[in-house]
């Protein structure tokens, strides 16, 4: 992935800065302290993917306050996830935001495009894994990938899964996201040559545990390459699948 070190350099190369330019770019601060967050500011030059916002237990004048430096420093597109109603409808009236109530996500700035090297699945195995999907799938989207979703295909109905085989199987990254027993990161598992992400969801009657026997089900998955991720935890497999897709030679 081009990170902002690469670009910096390419620059000067290009001719496009001085190295003196260079050189000032690559002495900013690595965070600023607003007194009730420290922003991490070199977050996208270290990971290649910039600092995110966890709105749940912020106030709405932090997340703005936050949003604000983060554009301060350049950041385009700022993504906020676990964003209640309430509090998206106050940042609102300060940032243009796209607020996706079903996964609770907010979006300040415009969607890049994909430049992955392929397709990321999301795979749900019904329909109430839907806001743990669309968390993962967004944030698979804002940080620059192609995402196919392919909801309520789960083993309760295999015809439904494996009607969907060229797109599994032509995947970069698969994110497979159920509740229940957790049984369709590993028959997705069985059938591709790509990673799979697993993500349990608290959905379920009473044994489900709220989300652990999911999770000790995709623990537990006889099919390689599947890793797990925590229950309800649709960021991290979209940030994790992000990472996968934009990986190069090094």
């Amino acid at each position: 992935m081009k990170t902002e070190i690469r670009a910096i350099l390419e620059a000067v190369r290009d001719g496009d800065l001085t190295v003196n330019e260079a050189i000032l770019a690559l002495k900013k601060k690595p965070f600023e302290d607003i007194g009730y967050a420290k922003i991490d500011l070199h977050r996208a030059t270290r990971q290649g993917i910039p600092e995110v916002i966890y709105g749940a237990g912020k106030t709405a004048e932090q997340i703005i306050g936050i949003a604000e430096k983060m554009k301060l420093s350049g950041q385009k597109t700022i993504l906020i996830t676990r964003l209640p109603p309430e509090a998206a409808k106050k940042v609102g009236t300060a940032y243009e935001i796209d607020y996706h109530a079903e996964a609770k996500v907010g979006i300040i700035g415009s969607i890049p495009s994909a430049n992955g090297i392929g397709k990321i699945v999301v795979a749900t195995g019904g329909t109430s894994d839907i806001p743990v999907a669309e968390e993962a799938a967004l944030t698979a989207e804002v940080h620059g990938n192609e995402v196919v979703r392919l909801y309520d295909v789960g083993v309760s109905g295999l015809h439904r899964l494996l009607a969907h085989l060229d797109q599994l199987m032509s995947a970069s990254v698969i994110i497979a996201i159920a509740g229940m027993e957790g049984a369709l990161a590993s028959v997705i598992g069985g059938l591709v040559d790509c990673p799979v992400i697993a993500v349990p969801t608290s959905v379920g009657y009473g044994a489900s545990f709220n989300g652990v026997s999911a999770l000790l089900s995709m623990l537990n998955s006889c099919a390689s390459g599947v890793s797990v991720v925590n229950i309800d935890n649709g960021f991290g497999a979209g940030y994790l699948a992000s990472m996968i897709n934009h990986m190069e030679a090094k």
